[in-house]
């Protein structure tokens, strides 16, 4: 699907401008042309963006592999951005999925490439379409609100991926399982993935927040300031994250390793209440209706009662012992 909006000189909105008006449309002051490929064939993309913006072929491959991290060129006359949304999604093995987002960047034009639907960039376009104080504000303005919608969709993944660490640690301490520790290492890959976005999209905010570029006005650059402290802030909360993860990790092993303990402490036990009963009918050999010896005095009734009687004192005793200690 390509679509595009074209902002005329006095602020007016064209919706769906044909790709033989664009070069007419970029070559006007005063307006600009934002263009939107998405999951469009690749052959027909290189075609155009070639042909009526004259794009490098090396920005072009890059723009149309689908596989950077988020990284910053500057080609003079246009910049090419790669930036990365955050999709939270529990179906999903890592539990977070990114889906990349090529833009370039001109004086009077924005034209944006991705495979997959992007949210952020979907609402900016509706909100776009129907207040036309954004588009009022430049093309370079544009762009940041798009980089600013992307940056606050974070949030959302960062609050949800804080609940489901909550929510395991409560697991653990209740009832640590082996599908426990399967999701908190999924959710360690996710905090990975998150981690892995924010790191290189932070360094590319700070260039847009620090470098000058010929297509960012200087006026501009303190909003892209205002998106590279939310990104160093959840780089922050990512790392806080991380440690939860671990430190959930570490909880999940104490308290197996506890629960191991338990139940050795319990067999111990049952091994010494037993211990004397097995040496009681070891040294007698249990003899007492079939003696192996004229003995009559050992094999008695009264000998008899009294060993029964020992084999139940003694255990009762041990056991009352090894409360008095602390041991059980």
């Amino acid at each position: 699907m390509i679509r595009s909006l074209y902002i005329t000189p006095d602020h007016q909105i064209v919706s769906e401008l044909p790709p033989q008006d664009w070069s007419d449309a970029i070559r006007q002051n005063g307006g600009f042309l934002w263009v939107d490929f998405q999951a469009t064939a690749p052959d027909k993309d290189e075609k155009l963006l070639r042909r009526i913006f004259n794009f490098h072929p090396l920005a072009i491959d890059d723009a149309l592999q689908e596989t950077h991290l988020p990284k910053l060129d500057d080609w003079d006359s246009y910049i090419y951005i790669v930036l990365r949304s955050a999709v939270f999604n529990r179906e999903h093995d890592n539990l977070v999925a990114s889906h990349e987002l090529d833009t370039f960047l001109g004086l009077n034009y924005m034209v944006t490439h991705h495979d997959n639907p992007v949210a952020p960039l979907d609402n900016l376009w509706n909100l776009v379409a129907r207040d036309e104080r954004i588009p009022q504000r430049g093309v370079d303005y544009l762009f940041y609100r798009l980089v600013d919608e992307i940056v606050a969709d974070f949030m959302p993944v960062v609050e949800s991926l804080d609940l489901e660490i909550d929510h395991i640690e409560d697991q653990l301490f209740n009832n640590p399982t082996q599908q426990s520790l399967e999701q908190l290492f999924s959710l360690k890959r996710a905090v990975l993935n998150l981690r892995r976005m924010v790191g290189p999209q932070r360094e590319v905010l700070n260039k847009l927040a620090r470098d000058e570029y010929r297509v960012i006005n200087a006026q501009s650059r303190v909003y892209f300031r205002d998106v590279y402290d939310h990104m160093v802030r959840l780089f922050d909360i990512s790392e806080t994250l991380r440690e939860l993860v671990s430190g959930a990790l570490e909880t999940y092993l104490s308290v197996v390793n506890n629960r191991m303990n338990d139940i050795v402490k319990t067999l111990t036990i049952i091994t010494t209440v037993f211990m004397p009963l097995t040496f009681i009918t070891g040294f007698f050999g249990m003899n007492f209706f079939q003696p192996a010896a004229d003995q009559p005095p050992w094999t008695g009734l009264a000998v008899f009662i009294l060993t029964i009687a020992a084999m139940v004192v003694v255990p009762l005793g041990m056991l009352f012992w090894l409360r008095r200690r602390g041991w059980m």
